[in-house]
Formats: structure tokens, C-alpha cells, sequence
């Protein structure tokens, strides 16, 4: 008899099917009045399944004068598993093996609450019916209703139905329909007449709708997204899926730009038990504001040899140079100034790791600084092999090694290029105790040209085939002195840290060598600590210098956590190292002071400080300075300044400062001390996130390139919770803007 009462009614589930698009908040902390259907049940639920589960029935009296109806009465209680269902009055007639309930129903699952005015079924149809129904999942915040819900095998129907994730009392956005019918072997459902309603007024209609009602993926058209800028003008997006198998998917993505035309795009994904990867590609035919087709394609792929080996590729391509200023969306797409691609073989082992790969440079920059003859060089191909062993408890050795053809494409045709060989075997010491360590190393470094064309030697050389040998011996040594603190009225471990680094190379004069892939390195603090000042192995650096650098921190003793730590060093030169990159050599006695100090305050408060200065020169060669700051009801404030000499000098401020309870104040502003587009990124917007709707509007003004003054585009999404979104991401783009905002 107790089947159909307790069996889980998939009717109240199809309406949420049909529009839920993302898991919704799990609160209601904007909701003035979030009434909600109460927890029934507190009981524990039992772990076994519901098949495994017998029913059991509990009731103030259960009436059994009559030979073919069972009537139980007052406080009726059906349980199974996680099943929960309660009335006043339940009857059950055995001959039509019908039943019928009188007053309230309530239910409740692991899934779902839900209350009926009353509930009817018949067995041998197997079929049920709800009258009133007012149902409230569980693991979200949807919830609705329905004026009668019926079921009879797999197929049911919903009259009068609504869905949102608004609480009853707060109806901001409802989504309903006058009839839903849902074929559960199929998981299809259908609507008509649906609405959805923002604020009880209809903003979209529509006659007939399909949907699933379950979680499995579908084909269908997704949440348009719509924009506008100076240069592309008005700009929709239109996503359609095709779930092609459960392993393989595809989205086509038309995209009108009211400038230049319509484009396509397209994303399609695969699985196997060993690979996975996606292939992404635009094209524009005819752009009307240049008169060609424009277009990108990008592949990226893994594949899972064995427990030690993969392949994996990323090859990227696009049809010109104004490709990326020209539809890049932030910053750092449209600062992209060589597009790269690369594929390869990569193991790694327990003392070992081994490459083989090709790399490949496209131009994709209106940038006359930049042309094929200062591109960087193809790989084609690079090996790497390195590998480390303990020889004994005392001794490690070990050899880094690397075989690279370097080629680059002329304008006029051909190309120029040479092979590199690179051998850096070594042997370490590394000793140490509970506060110090101590680490002697000597490395032999071995470098053999070969096949190189003698357009790229600098200095008119003539070698095509140049070598460098020469010894590498550095000493690394420090230890960790730490005591008990008081500072105000909490405890603190306060650490002093001195490190010395000790390195020694000799001279050899590299100015005939050609230079590949070598450029000088930035200096920080762990360049204090390097072998070698250059990236790449066309130049190695000569020295005879020492670092001596300290570095203290403090951590609370309740928490073990950091809250300040302090670091100073610089490098003494006792020769003054002579190989460059064709700068002037130096003639100083030392490195620039570098100073680190990062500083928790508080919970909600940090600062961060990078100081370098040139005690020879007298001037200061780079400043950084951040902080951030959170309060109550997610502000947040950002600040940094950057400024490297001759080279840099930003600032950048963003922040999100509630207004009122349900109003935010977003913006950034990055600015350039130097130039003549000092505006890198202006933007400045409003988001009111109420009970369960949210609103972004942006306006954004920013740099696409070299040769525009700035870009402007207006941004504006509208999200529904439970529902999806409507209009631009504005999220990904304030996540890019604003540091900790979606935190």
C-alpha cells in the first residue's frame, strides 16, 4: 500500500529541471522575509537504501471494521530509509487498492520538502495525485509551487506550476507555467505557456518549451551574451550545444558584430581513458571593416602514456597581427605580441625528468617594434634531459642537459638559425642540522655551437661553431636562530635568518656567441641567489661575489600563523663581472640593497613592500608597494604601485565598497606615469545583489594597443540565481580586474 504514498514525486523536480542553470547560493542573507518550508524530520537518517528498507507505519489508531478498507487516523506517520510522510487521516481501500488522505500532507526526503492540501492514488494504475502543492529542495534554494501534480508510472504532469529561488515571502524573479508534463524514461519534459516574471512583471514568453529533467548533458541554446564598444559596436553571442556522445561535445557560438559582421566560433571537447583536449576557432569571412577574413584556431591536448610519460600540445594560430587588439577583451590578450605553439614528449621520474618538444612563434602584433627579425627563435626541435643521484649519505651528482635547433623565418623568405648544446653535470654536499645548513656545489658548464649562420654572430664574428667550458663553484650556507616574543598582549616566535651565497666563474669572453634565447634576467631577491644572471644558456655570467642576506619573521604562537616577515641582502662583488648582453659592463662594487617586507596586520589587512637601491648611483631602481583591505559585507580596496627605472612607473587601484546593504561601488583605475595613453584601464560600475537577483552595469575604458588612445564598452549582466545569467561575464572580467573579488 505504501509505494505510491512514498514514492519520490519527480513531477516537483521538473519545473527547476527546466530553467536551473547554476547551484544557487545557499543562503539568503539579502531576503527580508525568507520563509521556507521547515525541516519536518530531524530524526537520523538511516544509510540503507530504500529498497533494502521496510515501511513503517505509526498512527494514533488504525480502524479496521471494515474487511476491505483500512482507515489510520491521527497523526499519521510513514517512514522509509529517508522517506518522511506525515497527515492527519490516511484511507486505503484493498479492493481498487486505492487510498486518499485527509488533511495536510507533508513530505520530506533527502531531496525535497513538501506540503499538499491532500493526496489520492490508485496501485493497480499506479498512479498518484497532489492537490496544493508547495514544494523546497534541500541541497539548494529552489522552491515553488503547483495548483496539482499527478503521476501515473513514468509520466506525470504539473498544473499551474512556479519554480525560483527566492523565498516565498520575496518573489524577485519566478519562473511558471500552466501546464509541465515529464516522461521520466526519456528524463524530457515539456511546458507551455511559461513566463518568467522579474518582480511579478513577464520579460519573457514562451508558447512551448522543452527541457531534461535530469542532470545528464544535453544539446540546446544557451544564455546569450550581449555587448558593446567603440570598436566592434553591438556585439551578441549566441551559444548552442551538441552533446555529441557522453565523451565528445561541441558548442557553435554566432557572434554578430554590428562593425564588422557575423562571426562563428566553435569549441569541441573529447575524453578518452588516456587523452583529453579541446579545439576552439573563430572566423569572421569578409570583416567588414578591413575587407578580409579574419579567424583563430587553438588546440590543446594530453595524452597519458604511463605513469612517468605524456604528449601534450598547444598550437595557436590567428589569421593576422590586429587579430588580438582588435577582439581581445582585456589587457593581457591584447598585449600579446608573439602567439605561441608548442608539442612535445615529457617524462619524469623519481631523480630524473626528459623532454622532447618543437616550439613555434607567429607574429601577432600591429606593433612596428616588433617584426621577424627580433621574433623569438623556433624550437625545432629542444631535448632536455636532467638527472640527480645520491652517490653516498654525503654526495649528490647529477647533470642538466639541453640540445636545441634554433631557427627564425626571414621576411623575404628562408630562414636563418644554428644548434646548441648544453651540458651541466655537478656534484653537491648538501649538509645539514635542525637550525643550519650548509651546501658546497661545483658544476662544469659546457656550451657547443654548431651550424650557426653568420648573419647572427654580433660583432662581425666568424666562428659558426664557437664553445664555452668552464667551472661553476658555489657555497650556499644559513641558519634559523628563533625565541619567545611578547608584542602588546600576544605571543609570538620571532626567527633571524642570515644566509651567505658564495659563487665563483670565471671569465670567458662570450661577445662572439650568438644569442638565442639569453636576455638578462630581472633582478630580485632570488636572482641574490642565482648561478647565473641570464636566462638561457647563450651567456653565462662570470663571478667572484658574495651575498649576504638576513631575513626575520614572526608568527603567533596560538595560530602558528605569519604575520610579518622582513628580508635584506645584497651581493658584493670582489671582481666586477664583465660578460653583458652588449650594455655597458658594470663598474659598481656590489648589487642594488634588495629589501622584502610583507606584513598581515590583521585578518582583513596586508601590506606588501619591495625596495631596491643602487648605493653607488645613489638612486633607487625599483619600487613595490601593495595593500588590500576587507570589511563586513565583501569590501574590499586595492592599491600597488610599481616602478622600475627607465622602464615602468603604475599605479593601480580597484576596489568593491558596499554602499548600501544591497548596493556595490566596483571600479579600477590603472594608470601610467609614462606615455601617452596614461590610462591603461578605467573602469567604474554599480552591482546591486538583492534577495536572489543580481545586476551589474560597467563601464569600462581601456587600451587595446600601441597605436589606440583607449577603447570604451559598456557592460551589463543580469543573474538570476538557480536561473543563469543574462547579458556579458561580468564576473570573469571583474575577477581579472579586481584582486580577491570573487573571494
Amino acid at each position: 500500500m505504501s509505494r505510491p504514498v512514498l514514492r519520490l514525486l519527480p513531477l516537483c523536480f521538473a519545473i527547476s529541471q527546466a530553467v536551473v542553470a547554476q547551484e544557487a547560493p545557499q543562503n539568503w542573507n539579502y531576503c527580508v522575509s525568507p520563509e521556507t518550508l521547515p525541516v519536518f524530520n530531524t530524526n537520523p537518517v538511516s544509510n540503507e537504501t530504500r529498497e533494502q528498507t521496510a515501511t513503517d507505519i505509526q498512527a494514533d489508531s488504525m480502524n479496521l471494521e471494515k474487511e476491505k478498507v483500512t482507515v489510520f487516523e491521527g497523526n499519521v506517520l510513514l517512514q522509509r530509509s529517508d522517506q518522511w510522510m506525515n497527515t492527519d487521516k490516511l484511507t486505503y481501500t484493498h479492493e481498487n487498492e486505492q487510498f486518499v488522505t485527509e488533511g495536510s500532507v507533508r513530505y520530506q526526503d533527502r531531496s525535497v520538502r513538501l506540503t499538499a492540501k491532500q493526496a489520492s492514488g490508485d496501485q493497480k494504475k499506479d498512479s498518484m495525485s497532489l492537490e496544493g502543492v508547495q514544494y523546497q529542495f534541500s541541497n539548494n534554494l529552489g522552491n515553488g509551487t503547483a495548483e496539482q501534480a499527478t503521476m501515473m508510472a513514468d509520466t506525470g504532469e504539473l498544473e499551474a506550476a512556479t519554480y525560483s529561488t527566492c523565498p516565498p515571502g520575496q518573489r524577485q524573479w519566478e519562473f511558471s507555467a500552466n501546464h509541465i508534463s515529464v516522461d521520466q524514461k526519456t528524463a524530457r519534459g515539456t511546458a507551455t505557456n511559461a513566463t518568467l516574471r522579474l518582480g511579478g512583471v513577464p520579460v519573457l514568453w514562451l508558447p512551448y518549451i522543452s527541457f531534461p529533467t535530469d542532470d545528464k548533458r544535453r544539446s540546446g541554446v544557451l544564455s546569450p551574451t550581449i555587448g558593446n564598444d567603440q570598436r566592434n559596436g553591438f556585439d551578441l553571442q549566441v551559444p548552442i550545444y551538441w552533446n555529441i556522445a557522453p565523451n565528445y561535445d561541441a558548442t557553435f557560438t554566432p557572434r554578430w558584430l554590428s562593425e564588422r559582421g557575423l562571426m562563428l566560433g566553435s569549441e569541441f571537447r573529447y575524453l578518452t581513458d588516456r587523452s583529453h583536449g579541446r579545439l576552439d576557432t573563430t572566423w569572421l569571412p569578409n570583416d567588414d571593416l578591413t575587407g578580409r577574413d579574419r579567424g583563430l584556431i587553438q588546440f590543446d591536448h594530453f595524452t597519458g602514456i604511463n605513469a612517468n610519460w605524456y604528449a601534450s600540445a598547444d598550437l595557436n594560430t590567428v589569421s593576422d597581427r590586429a587579430y588580438y587588439s582588435d577582439f581581445g577583451q582585456s589587457l593581457n590578450a591584447t598585449s600579446i605580441s608573439f602567439l605561441g605553439s608548442d608539442a612535445g614528449i615529457y617524462g619524469r621520474g623519481r631523480n630524473w625528468s626528459a623532454s622532447a618538444s618543437v616550439q613555434y612563434w607567429q607574429l601577432a602584433s600591429i606593433n612596428p617594434g616588433f617584426n621577424d627579425t627580433n621574433s623569438p627563435f623556433h624550437r625545432l626541435p629542444r631535448i632536455q634531459a636532467s638527472w640527480t643521484n645520491p652517490l653516498n649519505s654525503q654526495f649528490e651528482f647529477g647533470i642538466n642537459s639541453e640540445l636545441v635547433r634554433y631557427e627564425r623565418d626571414l621576411d623575404l623568405g628562408g630562414s636563418v638559425g644554428g644548434t646548441r648544446v648544453d651540458l651541466q653535470p655537478f656534484i653537491r654536499m648538501p649538509l645539514s642540522g635542525p637550525s643550519w645548513y650548509f651546501t658546497p656545489e661545483l658544476a662544469w658548464r659546457f656550451t657547443q655551437y654548431s651550424d650557426v649562420d653568420t648573419s647572427l654572430l654580433p660583432l662581425g664574428g666568424t666562428d659558426t661553431s664557437p664553445q664555452r667550458s668552464l667551472p661553476i663553484v658555489s657555497l650556499d650556507a644559513g641558519m634559523v636562530f628563533e625565541r619567545d616574543m611578547k608584542w602588546g598582549s600576544e605571543g609570538y616566535l620571532q626567527t633571524f635568518e642570515p644566509r651567505l651565497y658564495y659563487l665563483y666563474v670565471p671569465y670567458k669572453n662570450q661577445d662572439f656567441f650568438p644569442i638565442f634565447d639569453s636576455r638578462e634576467l630581472t633582478f630580485d631577491w632570488p636572482a641574490l641567489f642565482r648561478t647565473n644572471s641570464f636566462g638561457g644558456a647563450d651567456r653565462q655570467s662570470d663571478a667572484n661575489q658574495a651575498t649576504i642576506a638576513l631575513t626575520t619573521r614572526f608568527y603567533e604562537q596560538a595560530t602558528g600563523r605569519e604575520r610579518l616577515s622582513a628580508s635584506l641582502g645584497r651581493i658584493t662583488y670582489f671582481d666586477t663581472p664583465r660578460v653583458n648582453l652588449g650594455g655597458p659592463p658594470l663598474s659598481s662594487s656590489g648589487s642594488a640593497w634588495v629589501a622584502q617586507l610583507d606584513w598581515t596586520l590583521s585578518d582583513n589587512w596586508n601590506i606588501g613592500v619591495s625596495e631596491q637601491w643602487d648605493p653607488d648611483s645613489l638612486q633607487n631602481l625599483l619600487t613595490g608597494a601593495r595593500t588590500q583591505v576587507r570589511w563586513a559585507n565583501g569590501g574590499l580596496f586595492n592599491a600597488a604601485y610599481r616602478y622600475r627605472r627607465n622602464s615602468i612607473s603604475q599605479s593601480d587601484v580597484s576596489f568593491r565598497i558596499p554602499v548600501k546593504k544591497d548596493w556595490n561601488l566596483i571600479g579600477r583605475w590603472n594608470y601610467s606615469f609614462q606615455g601617452d595613453s596614461p590610462n591603461l584601464e578605467r573602469l567604474l560600475g554599480v552591482e546591486w545583489k538583492s534577495c536572489c537577483v543580481a545586476l551589474r552595469v560597467i563601464g569600462r575604458e581601456y587600451i587595446r594597443s600601441f597605436a589606440d588612445k583607449s577603447n570604451f564598452g559598456l557592460y551589463v549582466e543580469l543573474e538570476l540565481n538557480g536561473l543563469g545569467s543574462f547579458g556579458r561575464d561580468t564576473e570573469a572580467l571583474l575577477d581579472n580586474a579586481i584582486l580577491g573579488y570573487s573571494q
